[in-house]
């Protein structure tokens, strides 16, 4: 048997254990991607699912800081590599576990960000998962094409913009890239959506507002939910806690309902598969 053939199989191997498989995009960056990518894991672990996170911002990769694990490593055993385990039901990966420290930068080429993506789905050991979240880098380039094209099978793509005209230009990209590998789009969240003031109550649209509403009704596609600016918010993702362990908080109230939108399109479209294909 050929390499590549073995890798393919070994690749079919491993996501046949994975029911669900949602990429994370953005048109730019600076959107709040991987804050938004590691915080629906994270929400998805909370509610009982076993849920994988693939960090494959290679240039970036922010997984560990954001939630909390910079001092992590994963282990190299036979039969593969094991992912850092973030909590009982939530494991990640990312080349941030791998580099020297914190400060060292990725200074590859296309070739080998693919090879770190194809070891990162075919020697890492994931198991059985309801859910695995892809955190991709921004735009539409190798990295996004090689997770498709290597996974086969992408049950949909989440795309996180800002209110802006320029981050809703780019996320109009994303949305056309999706369908071109007709990965079907699970919606646009609007990040970064009204600013309200802890003293005075007042909100300000910082960013403008409901441009990421406007857009998923134009491009025909759902709308997940809006996500407010909260400075509680960018200290967590700081300190390494998800926000969405807050016990209060109107953001955390935003998410959870986002959450259950993306889980209501990933099961909804599984039942209609299951439908066409007869109950099997």
């Amino acid at each position: 048997m050929n390499a590549g053939k073995e890798e393919e199989e070994t690749v079919e191997t491993r996501m046949a254990k994975v029911k669900h498989r949602i990429m994370v995009m953005s048109g730019k960056g600076g959107v709040g991607k991987t804050t938004v990518a590691a915080n629906l894991a994270f929400a998805l672990g909370m509610s009982g699912l076993d849920v994988g996170l693939m960090d494959a911002d290679i240039h970036g990769p922010n997984v560990p800081m954001i939630l909390g694990i910079e001092d992590k490593r994963p282990e190299v055993k036979e039969g593969g590599i094991f992912p850092v385990l973030v909590t009982p039901r939530l494991k990640a990966i990312s080349i941030g576990f791998l580099l020297p420290n914190r400060d060292s930068s990725v200074i590859w080429r296309g070739p080998m960000k693919m090879n770190a993506i194809r070891q990162f789905i075919s020697d890492v050991e994931w198991g059985e998962l309801d859910y695995m979240v892809v955190d991709l880098p921004p735009g539409t380039g190798d990295e996004p094409l090689s997770v498709v094209q290597l996974m086969k099978k992408v049950d949909g793509a989440i795309i996180v913009t800002t209110p802006q005209d320029l981050a809703l230009l780019d996320s109009r990209k994303a949305v056309n890239f999706s369908r071109v590998l007709k990965v079907p789009v699970i919606g646009i969240i609007e990040n970064m959506s009204g600013f309200v003031c802890a003293h005075c109550g007042k909100e300000t649209n910082i960013f403008k507002y409901g441009g990421g509403e406007k857009a998923a009704i134009e491009l025909g596609v759902p709308f997940l939910g809006r996500v407010p600016l909260d400075p509680e918010m960018v200290e967590a993702a700081d300190s390494g806690t998800p926000f969405v362990m807050q016990k209060e908080s109107k953001v955390r109230e935003s998410f959870e309902q986002i959450v259950e939108n993306v889980r209501a399109f990933v099961e909804r479209r599984e039942g209609n598969e299951l439908s066409r294909n007869g109950g099997e």
